[in-house]
């Protein structure tokens, strides 16, 4: 069972309020992201609050994403989203199919659209960054 299935079924079974924490605190443990790296040319847009997402390649080829926002859901929101493709390679992230992995979340019925607006375009700019790498491969 990977992590995603696992934070699904503990997610399956909370009320609303208990959700909220679990996203809240997905978004604690994600790996902090320096303010340095927290500019226009990281910003997602279209999102409420703001989300910033920075790209690395780990020694292996992987993408590894760092990723913050100035509100509590919607950082463990992002931190959802990189379940379904941190350390990954580039050629299987634009594979994956993100909001599929997503969908038992239910996300637009569990959240406010104010919360979930964003989530397309943050899905758009992870899948676009692996899309750039992709091409850049010289494989």
């Amino acid at each position: 069972m990977n992590r995603l299935d696992e934070i699904h079924d503990e997610y399956e079974f909370l009320d609303a309020d208990d959700r909220y924490r679990l996203l809240i605190d997905l978004g604690k443990a994600l790996e902090p992201m320096p303010d340095p790296l927290k500019t226009d040319a990281t910003l997602v847009r279209g999102c409420s609050a703001a989300v910033w997402v920075y790209p690395t390649v780990t020694d292996n080829g992987r993408l590894h994403f760092l990723a913050d926002s100035n509100a509590a859901i919607t950082k463990g929101i992002i931190a959802l989203v990189l379940e379904t493709v941190q350390d990954r390679t580039p050629a299987e992230i634009v594979a994956t199919d993100i909001a599929a992995a997503l969908a038992p979340f239910d996300l637009r019925n569990q959240l406010s659209s104010n919360r979930t607006q964003g989530i397309p375009n943050m899905i758009a700019l992870i899948r676009a960054t692996a899309e750039r790498y992709v091409a850049t491969d010289p494989k």
